[in-house]
């Protein structure tokens, strides 16, 4: 790794009922800044699908939100529109889990392995695999890995739930059983995942994860 080392952290919004989830994207902030790595933040300008009442854990009849919007919470600040964003701008890119990523980034949360992705959440991804560049995926984001780069079989993990997974094989990724605290390791394709809150069950036990996560993905630099 050298120095002006450069890693998006893609965003998917702020809540993990209809956006990133927080404890996974602040992990992954703190683990990449302990590295002493540039961070750029960045999510697409996007609508969310809708919006979660995280106290009752029921959607708010007719509320709106942006996507980009939310994201810039996380980011304390301005975060980048996905749609400017190139392999060119980053030497790595990692994608933290939470309902956005299966609401926002893409729809598997309403369409299993028939879900849709976002235009520039694919582009993106598959021209950082197209550059050998490294990918993160966090908690059920590694199912934009299994939508963009299915063709690619990546083996990928989120934890051990059988329909989930078998969502993910049907869109050609390869799953591997993984504990909360791991990672799985593709080299062949440069990705890395770890299941985080697909497993749980605290944040102690996801941030060993991500940290490996992290430090694997800046291993490959």
């Amino acid at each position: 790794m050298s120095q002006g080392t450069r890693v998006g952290v893609a965003l998917a919004g702020c809540g993990v009922n209809d956006g990133a989830e927080i404890h996974e994207a602040v992990l992954t902030l703190l683990a990449l800044d302990r590295a002493g790595v540039e961070i750029i933040p960045m999510a697409p300008n996007i609508p969310q699908m809708h919006v979660i009442d995280h106290q009752a854990g029921a959607p708010v009849d007719g509320a709106e939100r942006n996507v980009l919007v939310e994201s810039a919470r996380i980011a304390r600040g301005p975060v980048l529109d996905m749609a400017g964003v190139g392999a060119d701008d980053l030497d790595a890119l990692i994608f933290p889990g939470g309902f956005g990523a299966a609401k926002n980034l893409c729809t598997l949360a309403v369409d299993g392995p028939d879900m849709t992705i976002n235009g520039d959440v694919d582009r993106l991804v598959k021209a950082m695999s197209l550059a050998k560049k490294p990918l993160g995926f966090i908690c059920i984001a590694p199912a934009l890995a299994a939508k963009s780069l299915g063709e690619l079989s990546p083996r990928i993990t989120i934890g051990n739930d059988e329909g989930t997974a078998g969502a993910l094989e049907a869109l050609g990724a390869v799953h591997v059983e993984c504990a909360v605290d791991d990672i799985v390791v593709d080299d062949a394709n440069r990705i890395v995942t770890t299941p985080a809150y697909m497993l749980g069950p605290n944040i102690g036990l996801v941030s060993k994860g991500i940290d490996k996560l992290v430090a694997a993905i800046l291993a490959m630099l």
